[in-house]
């Protein structure tokens, strides 16, 4: 047996065995259960511990922020590790404290903390230009001409094919 069929072989083999173990173990038959299961028991979410916590996140987002020139504020490149950390930081509390995260209490955080760092970031609006004629002359043309030579093609291949069969 050649080592390239050998190797197919095995290939094959294990590939049928992880199939069935699979198909085993995703049998419903084995754990199907007619019982209804308890309901799992959900905390409450602790909205003033969470109030606390987040604003402990945001005075650390703010003292990271004061190592950052003012002028950076608008530049993400510059304080993107520290508002990554900011926004993990609010995560993890928010499930320490039960509650889900992004909440409504969080969010309202986050707004207040953007309108303190980011409110002088506002972007102008681009000012949406056509193209010079010539450009958008052959930006139209080629396509058409695209086109129309595949037509031509297609008839002439269609033709012809007595000649090319």
């Amino acid at each position: 047996m050649d080592i390239n069929e050998f190797a197919v072989l095995k290939l094959f083999v294990v590939g049928v065995l992880i199939n069935v173990g699979m198909m085993r173990g995703l049998s419903a038959s084995d754990s199907f259960s007619t019982e209804p299961t308890p309901p799992r028991v959900r905390k409450v979410c602790n909205e003033s511990r969470l109030q606390w916590e987040v604003e402990v996140c945001g005075e650390g987002f703010k003292e990271d922020m004061t190592h950052i020139d003012p002028q950076n504020w608008c530049n993400l490149t510059h304080f993107i590790s520290e508002y990554h950390l900011f926004t993990l930081c609010t995560e993890t509390k928010s499930q320490i404290v039960d509650c889900y995260w992004p909440n409504p209490l969080v969010e309202r955080y986050i707004i207040h903390i953007h309108k303190h760092f980011f409110s002088n970031c506002t972007i102008d609006q681009p000012l949406w230009l056509d193209p010079p004629d010539d450009t958008l002359t052959i930006l139209i043309l080629i396509p058409v001409f695209l086109t129309l030579a595949m037509i031509g093609l297609v008839v002439w291949c269609s033709k012809r094919s007595d000649i090319l069969a």
